[in-house]
């Protein structure tokens, strides 16, 4: 869901810069010390799972991973895939510094979400399980949603490639509701402090 250089207007990316420096100086101003390690461990994981894609067309797919990022981090999942998007677009070209604003915005946002979902009191198991389906399931689709239409918005040359990209991504909904329903399952049985440690 990288969006590359040179292909969005520039009020679009001047619109994605200001929201999102603005949002991760508020989520650097509440961390905390002890928060550090949490949210590098987060940010290389949003870097490896999304490093390796596989393209389709005019685009291309990987995992994302923003909803167990979120659903741990809050909002300081901005600090987290926007260091990581950084790292991608510096050392191999992924996206782009000039587009790092937009891209953090349509990855991180959804990753609010997910920790609004998360933090919806749930007892019944199989209600739980959905409820961690969700938190991997909606953030990708809402990112996917997002990235559309920033392509979208920029001309009618690039709604065909809009499309592609919201369909092509329909298949990593799926993988990352399962993904994150196993992975939230599992931290919650061997290391349920992980859990509770960001409110």
């Amino acid at each position: 869901m990288h969006i590359s250089e040179g292909i969005l207007n520039p009020e679009i990316l001047i619109g994605g810069a200001v929201i999102s420096i603005s949002i991760t100086a508020y989520a650097l101003k509440k961390l905390k010390n002890e928060e550090i390690p949490l949210v590098a461990v987060f940010s290389a994981l949003f870097f490896l799972g999304s490093f390796i894609h596989i393209p389709i067309g005019p685009t291309s797919i990987h995992l994302v991973l923003n909803g167990i990022i979120g659903a741990i981090l809050g909002i300081r999942a901005f600090i987290s895939i926007g260091i990581a998007l950084l790292l991608q677009g510096l050392l191999f070209g992924y996206g782009g510094v000039s587009t790092l604003g937009v891209n953090t915005f349509n990855m991180a946002i959804p990753a609010l979400l997910a920790y609004a979902i998360f933090h919806i009191h749930v007892e019944n198991s199989l209600l739980k399980k959905i409820k961690y389906f969700s938190i991997g399931f909606l953030p990708v689709t809402l990112s996917a949603l997002m990235l559309s239409l920033t392509l979208a918005l920029n001309g009618e040359v690039l709604i065909p490639a809009a499309k592609v990209a919201f369909i092509s991504n329909m298949p990593v909904m799926l993988i990352e509701g399962f993904i994150t329903m196993f992975a939230i399952t599992f931290l919650e049985k061997v290391y349920p402090q992980v859990l509770k440690s960001i409110k």
